[in-house]
């Protein structure tokens, strides 16, 4: 079930809902990577604590541990909600920091390529011919079709084939 910002916030204390709120979307995507990485330890740490608290205060609701203040807990739900506010933010955060790999990745493997065609090109001999400059990253441009264009429609196509079939074996029936 989805918690919504108001519940979390009245979930968690204000540091940690100052470290939540920095895991939601626009906020996560303008940290740095050192910032992020700090902000994942911080949450990770938060979301243990909690974790632990959790399983503490189920053991002591099934009666297999002593409990921790003046009177026996009762429920957990307030803790496991959360133990699921936290376990979101870490959620969000490694995503954020697995999308940042991937793009690096893929810069990586990119400028990779360039450097080898530019070696294969000197290897060969050739120079960077100028007048093909699409790149990937130029974005799509539209290239006219090679192929002629006909005039006739395919259904027209379709049905004069499908009459050359039938009047072929009308006339391999009566040579039978």
């Amino acid at each position: 079930m989805a918690i919504s910002r108001k519940q979390a916030e009245r979930l968690l204390t204000a540091d940690e809902w100052q470290l939540v709120q920095k895991t939601h979307h626009p906020a996560v995507q303008d940290l740095s990577d050192a910032d992020l990485s700090d902000l994942a330890k911080l949450v990770r740490e938060r979301r243990d604590r909690a974790q632990s608290e959790a399983y503490r205060q189920r053991r002591e609701i099934r009666g297999k541990a002593q409990p921790k203040g003046a009177t026996p807990v009762r429920k957990d739900t307030g803790t496991r909600a959360k133990l699921e506010v936290l376990a979101m933010g870490v959620r969000s955060v490694n995503a954020e920091q697995a999308r940042r790999r991937r793009m690096l990745a893929k810069v990586r493997m990119v400028e990779n390529l360039r450097r080898a065609l530019a070696r294969k090109k000197e290897a060969k001999g050739e120079k960077d011919e100028a007048f093909n400059t699409r790149q990937a990253h130029a974005g799509m441009h539209s290239i006219e079709s090679s192929k002629r264009k006909t005039l006739v429609r395919p259904m027209e196509r379709g049905r004069l084939r499908k009459a050359g079939a039938v009047s072929q074996a009308k006339r391999d029936a009566r040579g039978a």
